[in-house]
């Protein structure tokens, strides 16, 4: 097999503190990176590298993992311009603007939704996300529904089943006969395709009982829980989401100090997504609190069109610093390796022997500038698993 060395890094973020035991992102001055198929298998300083068949000069540039973005919503078409333009001017976000999309997407041929999430997913690339994981949830019907999953399977390996995202306007009399479908019908179709199961556990959309009923069937199917949490208002996702071991409690807005000691003690990543805080000014969510709880806290960009329309980490990393009381090292390891633990994965998120071949440089020194520059295309290039795609 081909080695490939990327050499003359002059700061390489790891995420592997047994480089560095004061601190979790395991960085390396002046660093090579070696790569053998789609693996990485040396890394450290550039004046022990071994010999490889093939050398790549990193220019002085900063190196990291490639960003894993753990939550979006990327099956879907149609625009919900009129909708942001509205609630910027004072309208609030609720989730009854979904329904929107829902139309679109049911009328959308395959290619079409196939040819949209394509486009995000090399938007993401483009700006460092090398594994993104999407969902369901703009069709709400069985078959709408098994579409999406199985469109999203042809790009990700991360895909998600959401019929649980509101009531379908089909049921909108009957909320139980959907959680029904959801629970029978609805989860047979869509479990071949998917790898977890998520429900929108909020006001306007699937209170504590029926989000335990969806997440309970889902895990009997096969499929490991994540949940839309405590977004809009204070609610028992959070709760919900650490008693079945969630992957994931996500928004995580509005928390308890009950809340927070069970994110704290548990196994459940806080993934938080300030995108939808942008685009929606609402509250920031606390990461700060999070953090000196001891949680683990992932950040994601929760791509979707109605409640957060960007495909870009870097910007949710310069939000979360100005707003979210996260430091810079701090809001990319919740970018990469935080992200990794939201999807349970130990492959990616982090550049060590072993792991997949993930990686970006940046057009800057310091991985700092990420939040020290926000806008700024700092992308030079980007590996993913073990191919320069960039």
């Amino acid at each position: 097999m081909t080695t490939t060395a990327i050499t003359n890094i002059a700061s390489l973020v790891t995420n592997d503190p047994s480089l560095r035991a004061d601190s979790p992102l395991g960085p390396v001055r002046d660093a090579t990176v070696v790569i053998e198929d789609d693996r990485i298998v040396w890394v450290g300083e550039s004046g022990g590298a071994p010999a490889t068949d093939v050398v790549v000069d990193a220019g002085g540039r900063a190196a990291i993992p490639g960003f894993v973005d753990s939550h979006s919503h990327l099956v879907f078409a149609g625009d919900r311009t009129e909708e942001f333009n509205a609630r910027m001017s004072g309208r609030a976000y609720s989730a009854g603007g979904i329904r929107t999309t829902v139309a679109a997407t049911r009328a959308a041929t395959d290619d079409e939704l196939s040819a949209n999430v394509a486009r995000y997913l090399a938007e993401a690339l483009r700006q460092g996300t090398t594994t993104i994981e999407t969902k369901s949830g703009y069709g709400l019907t069985v078959e709408d529904e098994a579409r999406a999953l199985r469109i999203a399977a042809r790009h990700t390996e991360e895909v998600t089943y959401l019929g649980a995202h509101i009531v379908s306007p089909d049921y909108a009399d009957d909320p139980a006969g959907y959680v029904e479908l959801v629970t029978g019908a609805m989860l047979d179709a869509c479990a071949p395709y998917a790898r977890w199961v998520d429900v929108f556990c909020e006001r306007g959309a699937f209170d504590g009982d029926q989000a335990r009923a969806v997440l309970t069937a889902g895990r009997a199917r096969g499929l490991h829980p994540r949940v839309h949490a405590n977004q809009l208002g204070h609610g028992p996702g959070v709760q919900l989401a650490v008693e079945l071991d969630a992957a994931s409690a996500d928004h995580c807005t509005h928390l308890t100090d009950a809340d927070v000691d069970a994110l704290a003690q548990g196994n459940t990543v806080a993934t938080l997504l300030p995108g939808a805080e942008f685009s929606t000014r609402a509250t920031w969510p606390d990461a700060r609190r999070l953090l000196d709880a001891g949680a683990t806290v992932a950040l994601s960009t929760d791509c979707n069109p109605g409640s957060s329309f960007t495909s870009s980490m870097p910007f949710c990393i310069a939000l979360a610093v100005r707003d979210m009381g996260m430091t810079p090292d701090e809001a990319l390891w919740s970018a990469t390796a935080g992200g990794a633990a939201a999807l349970r994965r130990t492959d990616i998120g982090r550049i060590a022997p072993g792991a997949r071949a993930d990686l970006v440089l940046l057009d800057a020194p310091s991985h700092v500038h990420l939040a020290y520059r926000p806008g700024v295309p700092l992308v030079h290039a980007v590996w993913r698993r073990g191919e320069r795609v960039l």
